[in-house]
């Protein structure tokens, strides 16, 4: 059986050009550009709680970073370097080698994409848990923040959500996707993108931004609560796939919509005056941007539907604890 140090040499030992000390030592070394702040976020994910244990691995190698990602394109930041935390059962280590190369080739093929070096980590026995720590720099004093919305700004999203909860709504057997809408909705779940470019190109333009990780809801409350503002949105306008057209306005489907998660995409507000930028932006990075609603004074989220009707949803989003 593989011992702990050959699975870190054969797998995960890669060069590390952007850092001064990579994977070997106690502890890697990284500098920092100058006149940047670094900006570091982290991220687990746990076997049947955030992916299923016969999940894809290479598929799972990418989207672990990809989560990690998203968190830097929330904050306008450009990720530089990882550290990988695995928790492995014996049985794998002991007789599915297969399945650590093709986690790692996942793993570091996102992570060459994005020029970002795996400088350390840890592994150890136990239940299937993936935890990544990721480092970026943004020029100090530019960072994007959940705070800085004001209001009379727009609310934006990128790309298209609700396709990922769709999808685990799928698997899960609490809908039947038809067969041409199921591929495009499980890549949403397993294979997300990360605005990595987008959000750095935000900067100068957004007020605040957050990544949509635990569903549009809860996350554009965290830019409400953080920057003491309320916001009014409108359903109709949120952009959304063919499949998830589909079914709405079901139950279900508006769940995944609003508060399902897993779509990592970016939720960002501002200024009117900025709208014709960010839509020649939207032309340039090949991503849709879209207004959703505006900023307000007072408290709360206000949801509209296509007659203006409030739209009261049980469900905000995503939560550990309460699942």
């Amino acid at each position: 059986m593989l011992s702990e140090f050959d699975i870190i040499d054969r797998y995960f030992t890669h060069p590390s050009p952007g850092a001064v000390l990579g994977v070997g030592d106690d502890a890697a070394l990284i500098k920092p550009a100058r006149g940047m702040e670094l900006a570091v976020s982290t991220d687990m994910l746990v076997a049947g709680q955030h992916f299923f244990a016969d999940a894809d691995p290479r598929k799972l190698g990418h989207k672990s970073l990809a989560v990690n990602l998203s968190d830097m394109a929330a904050m306008g930041a450009r990720p530089r370097w990882a550290i990988l935390s695995l928790a492995l059962p014996e049985l794998m280590v002991r007789t599915d080698e297969k399945w650590l190369e093709a986690f790692a080739d996942g793993f570091f093929g996102l992570a060459q994409a994005h020029q970002v070096d795996l400088v350390g980590g840890d592994t150890t026995r136990g239940p299937l848990a993936i935890s990544v720590t990721i480092i970026g720099e943004v020029a100090t004093g530019k960072a994007l923040r959940r705070s800085g919305a004001r209001p009379g700004d727009d609310i934006w999203i990128s790309g298209q959500l609700g396709d990922a909860a769709l999808a685990l709504a799928h698997v899960q057997r609490r809908i039947v996707l038809e067969p041409g809408e199921i591929a495009g909705c499980l890549s949403a779940l397993h294979t997300p993108t990360a605005r990595v470019e987008l959000g750095q190109r935000l900067i100068g333009l957004a007020d605040s931004a957050i990544d949509i990780s635990d569903g549009l809801l809860a996350d554009l409350g965290h830019i409400l609560k953080s920057s003491k503002v309320a916001a009014v949105i409108n359903i109709s306008e949120i952009n959304c796939s063919a499949a998830m057209k589909q079914y709405l306005p079901q139950a279900l489907a508006l769940e995944c919509l609003l508060a399902g998660g897993d779509d990592y995409e970016l939720c960002f507000t501002a200024p009117r005056s900025k709208r014709k930028k960010i839509e020649t932006l939207s032309l340039e990075q090949q991503i849709p941007l879209t207004r959703i609603g505006g900023i307000c004074e007072g408290e709360g989220l206000v949801v509209l539907d296509a007659t203006g009707n409030t739209v009261t949803l049980e469900t905000k989003g995503y939560d550990h604890f309460h699942v």
